[in-house]
């Protein structure tokens, strides 16, 4: 793990310790620079489970990526630093779509004083780590709330109005095999929100901006403003202006976002 490289990447400064303080700061940096994003999916290339595949991808090229690329990458970092980490398997909205969402998540667990949930791959989750605790916790204008539900599992609630209203996980030491099945199904699956649309998402310092489809979106304390992207060079301009991403919106990819566009709004007439 090129640790250095990470660093320069996210913008972390100083000495990295395995303390409370540079696990909330990198945890910042991390989301307010890499962004959450899908487009891969949307190009057939094919996604996996590999640290290593991550950093290319995250670092080295300077996309962003999703979830299991996102706290893949946080955690190899984190273990370098010297952090004790436990990637767990995660399942976004199981209240809804049961025990189906298994493994549609990696999340992570960092041993401190006390566990703490880190997660820099939801999107627009939390925005630093959080006690392993039942309660409710602020963090700038958003509040989330972390649950018990039984003995097995925990509910991660998110702020309101999030993308991803919650997210469930066990204790425990993650599936790999579980979580490389929902891996490879996100991907591949025509029912999968990964196929069906493009997704991405950036915290910045007062605001977290989303660009679903061809929507652009800015959520902040004040409320949430949107505008369409109307074209492919305009689309390219965004993601290089404000997500960082330097991505060639070829036709067609250009005219695959535009159907789906249209599908959801004709879907809401």
């Amino acid at each position: 793990m090129d640790c250095a490289a990470y660093f320069r990447r996210v913008g972390f400064a100083g000495i990295p310790r395995p303390d409370l303080a540079t696990l909330l700061r990198l945890q910042r940096c991390h989301l307010q620079t890499i962004p959450y994003e899908n487009f891969d999916v949307q190009l057939n290339k094919r996604l996996t489970l590999s640290v290593d595949d991550a950093f290319a991808k995250l670092v080295t090229a300077e996309r962003g990526g999703w979830c299991y690329e996102m706290n893949g990458l946080f955690g190899g970092v984190l273990e370098a630093i010297g952090f004790r980490v436990m990637p767990m398997t995660g399942a976004v909205m199981r209240s809804v779509r049961g025990e189906t969402a298994i493994g549609n998540h990696l999340v992570l667990r960092v041993e401190l004083d006390q566990p703490y949930l880190a997660d820099v791959g939801l999107a627009d989750g939390p925005i630093e780590a959080i006690p392993m605790q039942e309660g409710t916790y602020r963090q700038g204008w958003r509040t989330m709330r972390l649950e018990r539900i039984d003995n097995d599992w925990w509910r991660f609630h998110n702020a309101d109005n999030a993308m991803a209203p919650s997210f469930d996980f066990q204790h425990r030491p993650a599936d790999w095999a579980v979580l490389q099945l929902k891996c490879d199904w996100q991907q591949t699956s025509a029912e999968s929100r990964f196929v069906q649309n493009a997704i991405c998402v950036r915290h910045r310092p007062n605001d977290i901006i989303a660009l679903i489809g061809c929507v652009l979106k800015t959520i902040s304390e004040r409320g949430m403003t949107e505008r369409v992207v109307d074209s492919a060079a305009e689309y390219e301009d965004v993601l290089r202006s404000l997500f960082g991403v330097r991505l060639s919106i070829t036709t067609d990819l250009w005219q695959q976002i535009l159907r789906r566009h249209e599908l959801v709004l004709k879907q809401k007439s």
